[in-house]
């Protein structure tokens, strides 16, 4: 399944996250510095979401209280939400 998520606080405007069975399949991120963004969405994919959420929640980035990988962990936890939720209904 795949999420939009509307980033808050950072450069990026938005991020598309697909997970499958709790493992990041595919990061895109709209906006903010192409070099990191890239980097960030590399390293994550195939990973499992939660391990994931693990490494990058809580960076911050410039006093803003908030990173984009910050704002990933946050489009993470929402997409494994979901997937839960999607998965009780089955």
């Amino acid at each position: 399944m795949t999420i939009q998520y509307q980033t808050k606080g950072v450069c990026s405007r938005q991020m598309n996250v697909k997970i499958d069975q709790g493992v990041v399949q595919s990061v895109e991120i709209i906006g903010g510095c192409h070099g990191n963004s890239q980097g960030v969405s590399r390293l994550v994919e195939g990973m499992r979401a939660e391990d994931a959420i693990a490494k990058i929640e809580g960076i911050q980035c410039g006093g803003k209280g908030t990173s984009c990988p910050d704002q990933l962990s946050k489009a993470l936890r929402i997409a494994l939400a979901e997937e839960a939720k999607r998965a009780e209904k089955a």
